[in-house]
């Protein structure tokens, strides 16, 4: 497979690949690539080791120190080896990242997962199955963020888990259930959350929700008339609180637990538990993703190039995905520490989405 992915150099990407040598620039990239295989800093008696061109541990710790001055590399301890800022890996990827091709054997597993999970109608159950595949595939957090669906409805409950709460079920006529929690008034008795349910139901005949609240606005005359305000009430709440946010978006993560198994120092510990944060904060991942859908191929977002990951250090990349008609329905992405394996992953993610893509163009 022919990898498409092409990074564009930033101005400042490009001024210093402008400004470096040859030796700079080869000394650095094996830093990185480092790091990137082992979380490590890189030292310089190991790297002299390592580089094509002869030179001395004393040469390569003074190519090293001007690499610190540029802003490219930095030493978390004193007499430690050096690492890339993230001006350093934004730098690596827009000017040096090799991207591979995926093997045989990868490019069947991402058919068959996401294919398997085509065979139903749910749109939500092949993005899952996408995101799960993604995080096995990486050991990173798979994400998706969509437009949210409105198949027709086929049923809906009012469920009372205590005195002041209560789940409103929905269930689509494609299967696919959603449970939305409801704040009840004092006092509200059972029985009103029954007859709630049954008027809804009684003027489903396959509506979308959207087209269920038109209609229960058409017949707000008559069912003030058949219901008492208690009732009325209860609709109208049950109603708001199904619609969600106004914006229609909805964020899938899978594999957060892989995000554990590479923990190094209690750094890597606080910096997991601030991403776990970030990832409950939807709306601002929702938010980075639909910033992928603004050009073509894929994107990389490192660390604090962007508010959300600016505590937690993290990395996300991530590619649009199309119907028929070429509209992009979403993104399909991993997000992990800023060592992700860039030149392994920024192929599977792109691959992944147009996988998505062409299952999508059949049913659509």
């Amino acid at each position: 497979m022919t990898m498409p992915y092409r990074t564009v150099p930033t101005a400042d990407s490009a001024r210093l690949f402008a400004d470096l040598d040859e030796r700079s620039r080869e000394v650095f990239r094996h830093v990185v690539e480092g790091y990137l295989a082992t979380g490590e800093p890189v030292g310089s008696r190991n790297l002299a080791r390592l580089l094509s061109m002869p030179l001395s541990p004393a040469s390569v710790r003074n190519v090293m120190a001007d690499l610190e001055l540029a802003g490219l590399l930095y030493a978390p301890h004193i007499s430690a080896g050096r690492m890339p800022t993230e001006r350093g890996l934004r730098f690596f990827v827009d000017a040096m990242l090799e991207i591979g091709d995926l093997d045989s054997e990868e490019t069947s597993r991402i058919e068959s997962q996401v294919a398997a999970a085509a065979t139903g109608t749910s749109l939500d159950s092949l993005l899952s199955e996408a995101t799960v595949m993604l995080s096995g595939l990486t050991r990173g957090a798979g994400v998706v963020v969509t437009g949210k669906q409105n198949p027709p409805l086929k049923h809906i409950e009012f469920v009372r888990l205590d005195a002041a709460k209560a789940l409103v079920v929905l269930v689509g006529e494609d299967g696919a259930v959603e449970n939305r929690l409801l704040d009840l008034p004092p006092g509200l008795p059972s029985s009103a959350l029954i007859e709630a349910g049954n008027y809804l139901n009684a003027h489903l005949r396959g509506l979308t929700l959207a087209e269920l609240r038109a209609q229960v606005e058409q017949r707000r005359a008559s069912m003030e008339q058949e219901l008492d305000a208690l009732v009325t009430g209860l609709i109208d709440a049950g109603l708001a609180v199904s619609v969600g946010p106004s914006d229609g978006r909805q964020l899938i993560v899978r594999g957060q637990a892989n995000l554990l198994d590479d923990l190094k120092a209690a750094e890597d510990v606080e910096r997991i538990r601030l991403l776990f944060a970030d990832l409950e904060t939807q709306k601002d991942v929702i938010d980075l993703l639909s910033r992928a859908e603004g050009g073509e191929g894929v994107r990389i977002f490192i660390g604090s190039e962007n508010k959300l990951f600016s505590l937690s250090g993290s990395s996300m990349i991530a590619a649009p995905f199309r119907d028929s008609r070429q509209t992009i329905l979403g993104v399909v992405g991993v997000i992990g520490p800023t060592r992700l394996n860039y030149s392994r992953i920024v192929p599977m993610v792109d691959y992944t989405a147009r996988v998505v893509s062409r299952i999508l163009e059949r049913k659509r």
